[in-house]
């Protein structure tokens, strides 16, 4: 006979409600540990189907589990919450849902990543926070700076070594130039975090076709390709470009009722912020260079702004990378002087040796003027391409209510 638990899980235990021959039991509590999970896995049949919502420590309980029962399945908990609204709200009515919702077949669950890839996530996840953390330092010095007026820094950076000696010259009380130093000491150790974080992500990217392909997309540098690979697990688990957009959130939000017009608002921001995040990143840096990516920037520039245009284009950047990573090809339109270059920074980051006074390897063409001319000439082609192609485009017009040809 079938039976499903249910597990409300929390910090420090877990609610367990069993579902069998459609009725529900309560089973008590499970501590929040391995030697518990375990006995309380051994206390299960083969065949149990086991449910829990996403939370931080949802993969260990499902790691534990596992072994012991048919199935673990992890529930999305923001269409559970939707779907499954109750006014009366206790541990044990949630496991009690997650367990009626899965029998029935209305649970909306989520993919599980393989050991690799979560692995990757916690990676990304943790050179993220840190990227984070490290900006709101510098932001902290910037105010120290402007609550005392004084004028900005002449230099690019004010924490190269020009600018930290120009910062060093600037009339700032006592307490306040302590606090700067320690600001400094701290930004040189999360620098250090950070070349170690980075050293590790390039080495397990130096074998990963996944990342070797989305590196030929212009503005696409090792980080948000190896955090877009991270995000994506396996591409397969998305049937269309529409899907993997709606996963990073880059989708409008629709709202239509009767007979009146869809209104599409603001993307919907679901999913993982940081994969978003880096494909913005992406955007403005593909938005710079020549090329159909440029060229497709300018144009929605022109009607609705910057800001839009860099969304839009994230936007597309992802339907690139579903195409490349499902039809297993690289961007036609790639630069391969500086691709070669990337994937010669990718080997030096993950510490591999330089080759000084051997021959020029591939990634020395981009320091040939002719050769970078040369790809860029064959990028701005491209560009031309795309202006032509949507400049036989025409607008429709818009008719409040009802289509142009319903009136006709």
């Amino acid at each position: 006979m079938r039976r499903v638990i249910g597990m409300d899980i929390h910090r420090t235990f877990g609610e367990v409600v069993i579902w069998e021959d459609g009725k529900l039991r309560h089973a008590g509590r499970v501590d929040m540990t391995r030697t518990a999970l375990e006995g309380f896995g051994k206390s299960l049949r083969a065949t149990d189907e086991v449910v829990i919502e996403a939370t931080g420590n949802c993969m260990a309980v499902s790691r534990v589990l596992s072994p012991f029962v048919a199935r673990v399945v992890i529930a999305n908990p923001l269409q559970v919450k939707a779907i499954a609204h109750a006014h009366v709200k206790t541990d044990k009515v949630d496991a009690g849902t997650l367990a009626s919702l899965y029998a029935a077949g209305y649970l909306p669950e989520i993919w599980t990543p393989d050991a690799v890839t979560e692995r990757k996530r916690r990676l990304v996840a943790r050179r993220y926070q840190l990227v984070r953390h490290r900006t709101r330092i510098k932001n902290e010095v910037h105010a120290i700076l402007h609550a005392h007026l004084i004028p900005p820094c002449p230099h690019a950076d004010l924490f190269s070594k020009v600018g930290r000696a120009w910062l060093e010259r600037q009339p700032v009380p006592d307490d306040e130039r302590v606090a700067i130093e320690r600001h400094v000491r701290e930004l040189d150790r999360m620098g250090e975090d950070l070349a170690a974080l980075d050293k590790e992500i390039a080495a397990e990217a130096l074998d990963d076709a996944s990342v070797a392909r989305l590196i030929t997309i212009t503005g696409v540098n090792l980080t948000v390709a190896t955090g877009l690979v991270a995000a994506i697990g396996d591409v397969r688990r998305f049937s269309s470009p529409q899907k993997l957009v709606s996963y990073f959130g880059l989708n409008p939000r629709v709202r239509q009722s009767g007979l009146g017009a869809a209104h599409h608002g603001r993307i919907s921001k679901s999913g993982r912020s940081h994969a978003r995040a880096m494909l913005v990143e992406a955007a403005w840096a593909a938005a710079k260079a020549p090329g159909p990516l440029h060229a497709f920037f300018v144009r929605i520039r022109a009607k609705r702004g910057h800001q839009i245009a860099a969304v839009a284009l994230a936007r597309k950047l992802t339907v690139l990378c579903w195409h490349l990573l499902t039809k297993e090809t690289d961007y036609r339109w790639a630069r391969p002087a500086l691709v070669a270059t990337k994937r010669r920074a990718m080997e030096l980051r993950s510490g591999q040796p330089q080759k000084k006074g051997n021959r020029p390897g591939p990634a020395h063409a981009y320091n040939v003027k002719a050769l970078r001319d040369q790809e860029m000439e064959v990028a701005r082609h491209a560009e031309r391409s795309y202006e032509h192609f949507v400049a036989q485009w025409e607008t429709r017009p818009k008719v409040r209510g009802r289509s142009k040809s319903e009136g006709l």
